[in-house]
């Protein structure tokens, strides 16, 4: 027992157990996060990653090399997840047509199917963010009152209140969110595509990321009070005031003094 306490006051200890903690921690990290992140893989099939491999071989490789593993015209995809080749190429930013400040909007050049395929073997490569769930981007499910708090915490700024989107330096623009399908905003703000950051599940929940599809649906319904003036806040208000309102007010000056004389 004298030997274990002369041992434990040391002063080599303290060091022994903070590696020690710090072997453990990681250890349970990493047993969590490769849990779920491998998801999307694990819901694939090996016919649609070799499926996929023969999509990307013809269609990507050029650009992002042969096994993903990126080239100076464009980056490594080797660890970013289903999820970010889900919401690049189902909203047509993938493949890209020129160079430009950032990959806008297009038709898509592949169908939902052929989309999943690409989306799971890039997600074969290495872990990461998975496509969510029919019942993760049910707007039916969500909150819209607190989805509103949240987007205008962490999104009005770039896609503006109403989320018909705003314009950036350098080239660059927020696009509007309200022709965007549901997967496709869980997935943008799950791997922050472009200039926008990355709300991974610390940040904001699956449950949050819900409540923002729900408040950017609910926005789909057009504006409560009639015309939303290109929801562009007090600019066009004002401008509406300024323009309509005292002209109406000039007008009338104007005729009454012609009455008068």
């Amino acid at each position: 027992m004298k030997a274990i306490a002369a041992r434990r006051h040391h002063r080599q200890a303290p060091v022994v157990l903070l590696v020690l903690a710090l072997l453990v921690t990681g250890a349970v990290y990493a047993a969590f996060a490769s849990t779920s992140a491998d998801a999307s893989v694990v819901a694939q099939t090996e016919t649609d990653i070799e499926q996929g491999k023969k999509l990307f071989a013809t269609n990507c490789a050029s650009c992002h090399g042969l096994n993903a593993e990126g080239r100076e015209a464009a980056p490594s995809l080797v660890g970013v997840g289903a999820a970010s080749v889900y919401f690049q190429v189902s909203t047509g930013r993938m493949p890209m047509q020129s160079n430009a400040p950032q990959a806008e909007a297009k038709p898509p050049q592949f169908d939902e199917a052929e989309t999943l395929q690409l989306a799971a073997y890039v997600a074969s490569l290495g872990a990461g963010p998975a496509i969510p769930t029919a019942e993760q981007v049910d707007a039916s499910k969500g909150d819209a009152a607190k989805g509103m708090a949240l987007f205008r915490t962490n999104c009005a700024m770039c896609h503006a209140a109403s989320g018909a989107g705003g314009a950036l330096t350098q080239g660059k623009f927020a696009p509007s969110v309200l022709d965007t399908e549901p997967a496709q905003i869980y997935t943008a703000m799950a791997t922050g595509p472009q200039s926008m950051p990355v709300f991974n599940d610390m940040t904001l929940t699956p449950e949050d990321k819900r409540d923002i599809i729900a408040f950017i649906d609910a926005q789909k319904e057009g504006a409560p009070g009639g015309l939303d003036l290109g929801s562009i806040g007090p600019v066009g208000e004002g401008l509406w005031v300024f323009i309509v309102g005292m002209g109406l007010l000039i007008g009338c000056a104007v005729w009454i003094g012609a009455k008068s004389s």
